[in-house]
């Protein structure tokens, strides 16, 4: 398959709730010696940021992945900016998961908003059961020190705060001034220098996403120099592009926390007939391959289509 040749599908998925201000979610798919791959990348990343997540596709497809050393990936169920009624239903169906990362900091809700729906979801785990939160970096430092202190009494202690602050060192900041372990998302996937968050011991554990950081093989490297605990997460992919993240997961040496490769269960449909969704809190080590019947329900209007035609062609020429 050459870098110019057009994708094999084009999919348009709705989700149950809108979540990073989607309420669907699209990509391609590429078929290839290796399997299939997806490129899905959000569309506020521009044509060189996509590039790595062509990178991922292309490896996925063409290349294959590291051998695993574990067959099973224990998961977090994602909860999203939704009330506290929801949430729970949520966590009480996420197919036996232990752990659940709840998205704080959302346009529009009050802290209120944010305590309601900790408390519904640590009442639906239990005592035992570990809760995470995630701000996408929406916070400045004053406000994240105040708000983590509301949240881990609300959550009954918070296993961690996923980039609560844009920058490194704010989360350096932030991380002097709490008690609640701090992981950095946004400023390893979408930096130039990942490993800046090591240099400015800024982070106790990083958040890696196969797409947005180049491939399995890419992560692989990234996780040996940052010498951290690491989450691998999705990109709210497709059971092809979780697939990687599960890769991912299954060839790490260590894995000391749950990931959060759960997101199938924000999608109303998938690509696959089999889709990678929690079982007694885990996800088998598997990769489901895409059948006809989904891919056609799957596929995305012919605008879609057209659009992410056209973007994958630009891709490519930044690649070549």
């Amino acid at each position: 398959m050459s870098l110019a040749s057009p994708p094999s599908h084009v999919y348009a998925i709705p989700l149950r709730t809108r979540f990073r201000g989607l309420t669907v979610r699209e990509g391609v798919l590429l078929h290839g010696d290796a399997g299939w791959g997806e490129f899905s990348p959000f569309w506020d990343y521009d044509v060189a940021e996509s590039a790595a997540w062509w990178r991922a596709a292309r490896e996925a497809a063409d290349g294959g992945w590291p051998a695993p050393v574990r067959t099973q990936i224990p998961v977090n169920v994602t909860v999203p900016a939704v009330d506290a009624a929801t949430a729970r239903r949520l966590v009480l169906g996420s197919g036996g998961c232990r752990t659940a990362k709840v998205k704080v900091a959302e346009p529009g809700q009050s802290v209120d908003d944010e305590v309601a729906r900790l408390e519904a979801v640590r009442e639906a785990l239990g005592a035992d059961g570990a809760v995470r939160i995630d701000a996408n970096g929406a916070w400045d430092v004053e406000t994240a020190v105040a708000r983590l202190r509301v949240l881990d009494r609300a959550a009954g202690g918070l296993e961690y705060a996923e980039q609560p602050v844009p920058t490194v060192a704010d989360l350096a900041a932030v991380r002097r001034r709490t008690h609640v372990p701090i992981a950095a998302d946004e400023s390893i996937r979408r930096a130039e220098d990942p490993l800046a968050v090591v240099r400015a011991d800024a982070a106790d554990v990083v958040v890696l996403k196969v797409q947005p950081l180049g491939g399995v093989r890419a992560c692989v490297r990234l996780a040996e120099q940052v010498g951290l605990p690491v989450v691998v997460s999705s990109a709210l992919e497709t059971s092809v592009g979780l697939a990687a993240g599960v890769a991912l997961a299954a060839a790490l040496p260590e894995l000391p926390y749950a990931c959060g490769l759960a997101t199938a269960q924000l999608l109303t449909r998938d690509v696959v007939a089999d889709p990678l969704l929690p079982v007694d809190g885990a996800i088998p080590v598997r990769r489901p391959a895409p059948d006809a019947a989904s891919l056609a329900a799957a596929a995305a209007p012919p605008p879609d289509d057209a659009r992410w035609r056209e973007r994958l062609a630009a891709v490519a020429t930044v690649v070549a």
